[in-house]
């Protein structure tokens, strides 16, 4: 086997990174996009000695655990690799994985591990559990303003300004920061070129106070008409503070 084969498996494991693991003229693929029990077609993309790493060209046979992801870009963004498995599959893997580490890094044997392992609590609504996020900025091909998450293993930004695991709230801020960004012409910052101003915008939400911490990582020493931008993100409700993370590691609160 080797780049460019065109290879048929089936899905049996799910690595630690959310890769689908499958076996190919006996040599481990990985790929991306797969769930556990999917019959699959996928292009060898990179192999080493012992394995290799595919890219899915064709779903052959869907698992009975796959499901219809809710975030649109879930495929693209770094964040959820697993999102198109069931939920409950997804406890019972996590489940498992925890069994297998136990076992085999641990040590501890079966009937050690039957007696006193519980089984796996999961979640009423396992979506919004998220109370903080950071979301870098940049532009896309054409220079329009983007945030969102980095797709898997780079740092190109998956513009996504309401991940369905963070709060609501986070559209509303990533939306108005960007909008202020426009207005007064305030460049992203470029990791190529180590230009621009605003890198990151961190989050964080306390569910129990409902208070909201808003912290704005940049190439500088403060933002053109941040005062007004401090007033703009107040008018959401919780809004308790706004932090200025300077390039020199200085802290300023404007809020």
């Amino acid at each position: 086997m080797k780049k460019d084969d065109i290879v048929r498996m089936k899905i049996e494991d799910i690595s630690s990174e959310g890769l689908g693991i499958g076996h190919a003229d006996g040599i481990a693929v990985f790929v991306k996009d797969t769930v556990i029990g999917d019959e699959i077609e996928a292009k060898i993309i990179k192999m080493k000695k012992t394995y290799g790493f595919g890219r899915l060209t064709e779903l052959l046979t869907p698992s009975p655990e796959r499901t219809l992801t809710r975030c649109p870009v879930a495929r693209q963004c770094g964040g959820c690799q697993i999102q198109a498995m069931s939920y409950e599959a997804q406890l019972q893997f996590k489940q498992q994985k925890v069994r297998n580490n136990l076992s085999r890094l641990g040590g501890f044997s079966e009937e050690l591990l039957d007696q006193v392992m519980e089984p796996v609590m999961g979640m009423e609504d396992p979506w919004r559990y998220r109370n903080k996020a950071q979301f870098p900025v940049g532009t896309d091909r054409d220079g329009k303003l983007i945030a969102g998450f980095y797709a898997g293993r780079t740092h190109r930004i998956i513009d996504n300004h309401d991940c369905v695991l963070g709060v609501e709230q986070n559209q509303q801020i990533l939306e108005l920061v960007l909008a202020h960004m426009r207005k007064h012409h305030i460049p992203a910052y470029n990791e190529e070129t180590g230009k621009g101003l605003i890198r990151h915008v961190m989050t964080r939400c306390g569910f129990h106070t409902g208070q909201i911490m808003v912290c704005l990582v940049i190439n500088g020493e403060h933002i053109p008409a941040e005062q007004k931008l401090a007033e703009t993100l107040r008018q959401i409700p919780g809004m308790t503070s706004i932090v200025l993370n300077t390039n020199k590691e200085n802290t300023n609160v404007i809020l």
